[in-house]
């Protein structure tokens, strides 16, 4: 497979230090890397570096962390409706959210703002400035984890997140390179090599943090934002400090940002049928089935066997679970 675009515009430093790096055979690029502990593209590498190095976080700031394929463009659409729904009135017909794809309102700090050796100057964004990321809490950076920033991490059970992966990045895999088998990527995905995996230790991260301190890290679940949307979207707006007053509730206000960011409201908007609002990543791709258990129409007995020992085996003891069965 030839090196992608993006592999191409590596800085000289960034060329060389993945070749002190432990690698495998990539599910979209060549190659993962194992940076800082977790696995990653050759790009992604320079981006992170220079977001760890440059990036200087306000008190105010709204992170949105998560796991690819996890419900991320869901939960950047949610936390931008609620902190700014002052400004912009959920169901207004010019709403941001019905123009633009949530992650140009949210943009990811290693994929949009440090990505390709730029600097952005990010004084000049509204407060409350609302970042995403895919990083694990461990590779932060200190200016996050030191200020009171807020961090949302959203997460899902890993049958159906690994499902959701593998059809997505085969998607958008380069022409040039051949699609990844599903028992190729699941035999990766159990091992850890999967992007910003392994991701047992991307759960934990963020777990551990949320439980020592919980006005820092809110964690969620897909499953239970899809089980009681309400109740997850109050404790949600509660977290980040735009709690809803008992006025919005009667008057619909929770139902309205619900509905607004739902998938098929989201799925249906033209903007989000068009163009790439991540570099590579057509936005049509955003959204396929968001259903909960959909990994019974994919996964064999002995591969669900398989990737529930490791659940089992990495989570054990550590109170952070899924249920297997739909």
């Amino acid at each position: 497979m030839a090196p992608t675009l993006e592999e191409q515009k590596l800085t000289d430093e960034c060329t060389e230090l993945p070749l002190s790096l432990p690698k495998e055979r990539g599910w979209r690029t060549l190659h993962l890397y194992q940076f800082q502990g977790f696995w990653c593209q050759s790009a992604e590498i320079q981006s992170i570096m220079s977001f760890q190095k440059h990036f200087q976080a306000n008190d105010t700031d709204i992170v949105v962390a998560s796991i690819p394929k996890s419900g991320t463009t869901w939960l950047k659409a949610l936390a931008f409706a609620v902190s700014n729904r002052h400004r912009f009135i959920p169901n207004s017909k010019s709403h941001p959210l019905l123009n633009s794809n949530p992650h140009d309102l949210v943009p990811f700090l290693e994929y949009k703002l440090y990505a390709n050796n730029q600097l952005p100057d990010l004084t000049n964004i509204s407060e409350p400035r609302l970042f995403g990321t895919h990083i694990p809490f461990a590779s932060l950076g200190n200016s996050i984890k030191n200020s009171d920033a807020k961090i949302v991490f959203i997460c899902r059970n890993p049958l159906d997140t690994f499902v959701s992966s593998w059809h997505f990045l085969n998607k958008v895999k380069p022409e040039s390179g051949s699609p990844i088998s599903m028992e190729e990527a699941f035999d990766m995905y159990c091992k850890g090599i999967v992007g910003f995996g392994p991701f047992w230790d991307h759960m934990l991260g963020y777990w551990k943090e949320s439980l020592l301190r919980p006005n820092k890290v809110l964690f969620l679940k897909y499953e239970d934002m899809k089980e009681d949307g309400a109740f997850q979207l109050k404790k949600l707006a509660k977290f980040l400090g735009f709690p809803f007053t008992l006025e919005e509730e009667r008057g619909g206000v929770v139902e309205n940002i619900a509905k607004l960011c739902c998938f098929e409201n989201m799925k249906k908007l033209e903007v989000n049928k068009i163009g790439s609002s991540i570099e590579n990543f057509e936005n049509k791709n955003l959204f396929r089935k968001a259903e909960v258990g959909d990994w019974v129409n994919y996964l064999s007995p002995k591969m669900v066997e398989r990737l529930s020992k490791v659940i089992e085996e990495r989570l054990g003891g550590s109170g952070l679970g899924f249920k297997v069965f739909p």
